[in-house]
């Protein structure tokens, strides 16, 4: 079986662990959401924070954007340009008025556009050597490695604990600093 057929299959399978955690998922997005305001400050309180607005069953990261911007954090989330280029991250603030952007995840209408010190990453399934796997549009892994081309830059997986299972890796794929689940924070 070739490469994408393996994520094809594991993509399936993960798609299906995060449903089950989803349904399951009772104060996941709050106890996540403190597990990752401590990660923040392990990495010393970086200033540019990109998060992402929540579609289909992924785990809210709200809660978490809601603390972080009331402690003085600059919050972005991810804005599709175009197929096949990296993401751009434009500011949000619980004020900040969003629309509907590509693949159904709110984008602001206006706003600054930041380069993130954190990334915090979607995802449908993620492995114990601090691998990811989304969607399939290698939007994120474009995204880390333009990043950290320039300059170092954390990245960290928000998953239920219910996600991590096999990931299928290929060389453009970028690992991730962390995931931070509901249930504590892996550091790879």
């Amino acid at each position: 079986m070739d490469i994408t057929d393996q994520k094809k299959q594991a993509r399936a399978e993960g798609f299906a662990r995060r449903k089950a955690a989803h349904e399951a998922r009772g104060d996941a997005a709050e106890r996540a959401a403190e597990h990752l305001l401590d990660y923040v400050e392990s990495i010393g309180n970086p200033a540019n924070i990109a998060a992402y607005m929540p579609i289909r069953t992924e785990i809210d990261p709200l809660p978490a954007m809601h603390a972080l911007h009331k402690r003085g954090h600059r919050i972005c989330v991810p804005v599709i340009i175009r197929v096949g280029l990296p993401l751009s991250f434009r500011e949000w603030t619980p004020e900040t008025v969003m629309y509907d952007g590509p693949f159904g995840a709110a984008i602001p209408r206006e706003g600054d556009w930041l380069s993130p010190d954190l990334l915090v990453v979607p995802l449908v399934a993620f492995d114990k050597q601090g691998y990811r796997l989304g969607y399939g549009g290698g939007f994120y892994d474009r995204s880390l490695e333009l990043l950290r081309a320039k300059r170092p830059i954390h990245a960290a997986g928000y998953a239920y604990a219910g996600q991590q299972g096999r990931v299928p890796v290929e060389d453009t794929d970028q690992r991730l600093d962390a995931v931070i689940t509901e249930n504590g924070t892996l550091l790879f």
